[in-house]
């Protein structure tokens, strides 16, 4: 058994085929998906979609290429959107300085907000990060002197400095199909002495499909590739890879262990 932790199915590639895009995953092992929150502005898209598939969780939070479009959301709006019971995580948010769709400043208010979230659910951060890696280690240690919240940095691609300190502040690293590309050798390194118990693993479909599907929407049927190559990195089983995320999963998503989602 298989999670994706990190999928976007409310992304309009899906429209036309997301029974059988979810089909396809249950078929190779994948038994539950966590759909993920860009925009608050589509959040009722998002959790039609997981209140409509068993298989679906999702979260609520604003992207930060997203935050000057969607307009400051308050504390309290997004944390009324938590009372759904199928709504385990909050985000994605974080830091993207490589493109300029954001002021630096408006992503680290909005950033600081979602935390102030995490912190007040005890729901799990789920965190992007690109060209940030000092601002974000910053950030974290200096939000979790403020009160402990848990979390997870997505599509892990940063380097070892932000890794270190991600897992002192007790956060886990999920691995994308970037983990499966021919350039990402640093990347591998890192993660090779990650401990297993604080990795996932993620498609971020419908994006960075992983080898040997490259050129393809990404969907999670595809989780399998890098879950192979993250059991490989970490020299294990791809059964003991699976087990081992899977139980990462629910540990960090606890909401989703509340006795209806349990997988039989």
């Amino acid at each position: 058994m298989l999670i994706d932790s990190h999928c976007h199915l409310d992304f309009d590639s899906f429209d036309e085929d997301i029974k059988e895009t979810i089909e396809r995953a249950s078929n190779v092992g994948v038994k539950k998906m966590l759909t993920i929150c860009t925009h608050f502005s589509r959040f009722d898209k998002v959790l039609a979609l997981a209140n409509t598939y068993d298989d679906l969780f999702c979260s609520v939070g604003i992207h930060p290429h997203h935050v000057q479009e969607e307009g400051f959301v308050t504390a309290d709006e997004l944390i009324l959107a938590t009372k759904n019971p199928k709504v385990i995580g909050i985000g994605e948010t974080g830091l993207d300085f490589y493109y300029k769709n954001t002021p630096h400043l408006d992503q680290e208010k909005s950033l600081r907000n979602h935390i102030v979230v995490a912190r007040e659910t005890q729901l799990p951060l789920i965190v992007h990060t690109r060209n940030a890696d000092a601002k974000m280690a910053t950030i974290l240690k200096e939000e979790m002197l403020l009160g402990n919240f848990s979390g997870v940095l997505h599509c892990f691609s940063s380097g070892q400095s932000l890794a270190n300190t991600a897992l002192e502040l007790g956060f886990y690293l999920s691995l994308s199909g970037i983990v499966t590309f021919k350039n990402a050798e640093n990347l591998r390194k890192i993660i090779k002495d990650v401990p297993l118990e604080r990795l996932l693993v993620e498609t971020d479909s419908p994006y960075l499909t992983p080898v040997p599907n490259r050129g393809k929407r990404n969907e999670p049927a595809f989780i399998i590739n890098t879950a192979t190559k993250g059991a490989e990195i970490k020299g294990v089983s791809l059964k003991e890879f699976s087990f081992a995320t899977t139980e990462n999963f629910f540990r960090l998503f606890s909401k989703a262990n509340k006795k209806n989602f349990m997988v039989s």
